[in-house]
Order: structure tokens, then sequence, then C-alpha cells
């Protein structure tokens, strides 16, 4: 049985895509004895929910001839049916690569590689030799900076789906990794690749959703996806539980979805929910009992000057501002201070649009400007805040900016608390644009169970009073 066939089996028997990750980690003293033996431990625990396992090879080649060698049995202990990925991102021509694809499925005994495209097919071709074997080709990856080289604009497609498109051409055995923890992204290199197998990872440690990859990059069939979950299962304190909840997760998914997402894929809603999600866990968002400066006891909090402390929130915060934006008409973006600063800058630079920020209150030395930042009078300005409750700072915002000459139409916020705040907006002429709704948290932390339907009850009540 191929590679692909045994995954339709994993499917068909089992009802899992799950894609485990061996990727150990040890402490000083330990050897290549524990390589093994901490991975078989995962396997034997993870076996009736995983349809594949896949060791990285760095860390056992680290350990000298003794780690290859514990590779090696590793691999050979798996049990018969159960493929296993070997995660090398392999990428050379000619001799070299035929070694390396010998290395990979004779000696190892892998099933399948992962591989690096930049020399071309020539580096692909050795590997296809291997008739019932598999390959992955990088195309979309899970790393923070991987968009300085993938989002390069070819054709008016990022360059990630021009390579994944191309690569398929190769054969129908030439898979695709796309990060699980972008399923924009994820998303576009199904639709540049409809009937392809995706290698998803990044999911759990690194951020990504089950639930959100599954969506973006499965097929019409329900297949051709195999989410990749190493470090939150095998640092679980049950790594069985563990990968039965992602496979829970993913046929939950399944089930709910009336479409498979890839062309036409709402990648606003899936930001969304990430957002929501990355709030509710850095802090930034919290249900209890607090009591606020004006001495009102709420049952909810907010704290987005946290989102600071989060580079990948961060981006995601910005990347929100983006999508509220919409087709608001502007050439600057002028942050509110103080919490909003932070924000609207790495809005600007996400969007390569220049920045300002109104002095509040005005300076009462040096040159007084009321303005930071280079403008002119006429040019519109997309106000920027990190919440609204009222108008109040927005209003003394607004005031300073039109009084320099400043056209100011629109303010985005990230969330919005109540109703008082767009009436302030619209008195005037200022169109609110808000990414989520407190309300949406509070959906958000009853489908996490962090809260009870009285209890949300409890907070929209709140807020609706605000």
């Amino acid at each position: 049985m191929d590679f692909y066939r045994k995954l339709e089996a994993a499917w068909a028997e089992r009802g899992t895509l799950l894609c485990v990750g061996l990727d150990p980690r040890l402490s000083p003293g330990e050897g290549a004895h524990d390589l093994y033996a901490r991975s078989m431990a995962i396997v034997k625990a993870t076996l009736p929910y995983a349809a594949c396992f896949k060791p990285n090879a760095a860390f056992y080649e680290a350990h000298g001839a003794a780690g290859v060698d514990a590779l090696i049995q590793l691999v050979h202990d798996i049990p018969d049916g159960v493929p296993v990925i070997l995660d090398a991102k392999r990428g050379d021509i000619g001799s070299t690569a035929e070694a390396y694809a010998s290395a990979c499925f004779d000696t190892i005994g892998a099933d399948a590689v992962t591989l690096s495209p930049y020399l071309g097919r020539d580096s692909v071709d050795p590997f296809l030799a291997y008739q019932e074997k598999g390959v992955f080709v990088l195309a979309r990856t899970s790393n923070p900076r991987a968009g300085v080289f993938q989002d390069i604009n070819v054709g008016g497609l990022p360059l990630y789906s021009f390579v994944a498109s191309e690569c398929v051409s190769w054969s129908d055995r030439v898979g695709l990794v796309a990060a699980g923890n972008d399923p924009t992204g994820l998303a576009a290199v199904r639709a540049a690749a409809p009937a392809a197998w995706l290698l998803a990872p990044g999911i759990g440690a690194q951020g990504g959703d089950i639930g959100e990859a599954w969506r973006a990059g499965a097929r019409a069939d329900g297949l051709g996806i195999l989410p990749v979950a190493a470090r939150s299962v095998a640092e679980a304190p049950d790594p069985a539980a563990a990968a039965l909840a992602l496979v829970t997760a993913m046929k939950r998914a399944g089930e709910a979805s009336t479409r498979v997402v890839g062309v036409g894929f709402d990648g606003g809603e899936t930001l969304k929910r990430r957002l929501m999600r990355g709030l509710i866990e850095s802090g930034c968002f919290k249900t209890g009992s607090f009591t606020l400066k004006s001495g009102k006891v709420s049952p909810f909090y907010v704290d987005l000057r946290r989102v600071i402390s989060d580079p990948a929130l961060l981006d995601d915060v910005a990347a929100a501002y983006v999508a509220a934006a919409g087709d608001a008409r502007f050439s600057r973006l002028a942050g509110i201070p103080a919490a909003a600063l932070p924000l609207a800058t790495a809005t600007s630079l996400r969007m390569r649009v220049p920045m300002v920020w109104p002095r509040m209150p005005a300076k009462d030395h040096g040159t007084g400007v009321r303005v930071e930042g280079a403008h002119a009078p006429g040019e519109r300005v997309l106000l920027l805040d990190d919440l609204i409750t009222t108008g109040a700072s927005k209003l003394e915002a607004i005031d300073i900016l039109r009084g320099e000459g400043l056209v100011v139409e629109d303010l985005v916020v990230l969330m919005e608390r109540g109703a008082q705040g767009r009436r302030d907006m619209d008195a005037v002429g200022v169109r609110l644009r808000a990414f989520v709704h407190v309300r949406e948290l509070f959906a958000m932390c009853e489908e996490l169970g962090l809260i009870n339907g009285e209890q949300r009850a409890e907070m929209e009540a709140y807020a609706d009073a605000e």
C-alpha cells in the first residue's frame, strides 16, 4: 500500500488525519537511548489517534551515529500500516539528491519526506523515483518571518501560491507544507492546489487551531490535510488525551462545515476567532468581578495594553485593524495616546502607511505642536484606538486633528463596548469601524467553557447599559 492510501485507510478505519510530530528534546545527561524511548512512548500513547507520525531528523542527527540509529529503529518499530513522514527538508540535485532519497527511504525506511523546492524539480525527481513514497514540498511555512520571501508578489499572487501550483504539476504524489497556524495562507495553498495533500504544522504550541486548519485546508472530499501537532501532544500531561482532543475538534469542524473552504475561504472570520482566543489566553480579556475607577463592579475586564507582550497576537491585532478599515479612504493613521500608539505603529508597518498622533494634552514647551509626525492640511486621517465605550477621548483627538486641517471621517477600533460610543461618533460625522464587539467575546468565553449562559447574560446586560 502506498503512502497516500495509508492515509486514506487511517481516515476510513480510525477517523483521523492527525499527524503527531516527534521532536524529542533531551535533558542534560540523556542520550540516544532516551531519544528512542521518549519517541516510542508518544507513539504508543497516541497510536489510536494518529494517521501518521513525523519525526524531525534534526533532533536525532544531533546525537551522531547513535541518534541516527535510534531514528532508524523508531521508524522500523512503528506498526505497519501507520506511515512515517521524515521531516528532513532536504534540497539538492543530481547524485546528492539521489543519495538523500536513498538515505530517507532505503536506510531510514520513511514513507514520505519533506523537501525544499528552491532548486526546482531537479531536487524532487530523485525522491519521486520511489513509486510508493510521498513528498511534501515547502510552500507556506509556520515561522514568523517566512513572509520575507514567501509573500513576494508574483503576477498578483504571493510566491508561495506560485510554488504550490508549480510543484503539484510535477506529480500527483507531491504534497505541500502549508502552515496550520496561518489559515488564510493555508486556504491560498489549497486554492492553488485543489487536489494535493497538505501537511499543516503549527497546531497547538505555535498557535494553530486544528478546526480552523481543517476548514481552511481540507479538500472537497474532506481529506487532503494532515494537521501536525508535536509539543502540544508530547508535553501534555496525558498525550493520548491531547491527541484525542485534537481529533475530536477536527471531526467537529468537519461535521459543522457545509462546504470546504479554499476558494472563498472567510479569512476574516478565522482571524476574528484566533484573535479573540488570543485576547482571552493572554489575559487581555478577563471574566470575574472587577472594581473600576468609577467604583462600578464589572463582570469582565479589558486590558489591551497587554497585547504588546505577545508578538504573534500583536501581529493579529494589526491584521484586524487592516480588515476593519475596509474601504476607508486615508493617507495617514492617527493613533490615540497612549494605549493605541503601539497598536497604531504595528498597523502602520503592516499597511505601509505613515502615522501621526495628536498631543493629548498639548505640549507647553519646545515647538508646541498639536500633532506629532509629518502631515499637511487636507490629508485624510484614519483615527485608531484600542476600544470604544464612549467617545470622550476620541472627540478630543478629532478636535485636535481637525484643528490642524486634517480630514477625519473614520475611526477604527479593535473592540466596541455598548452603544454610546457609536452614537458619539455619528454625532460628529465619524464612521465607527469596529473589528469585534465585546458581545462576541462573551460568546467565545461560553464556547470555551469559561462562563455559563447565565453569566453571559449578565455580561451582556452590563455591556448594554454602558
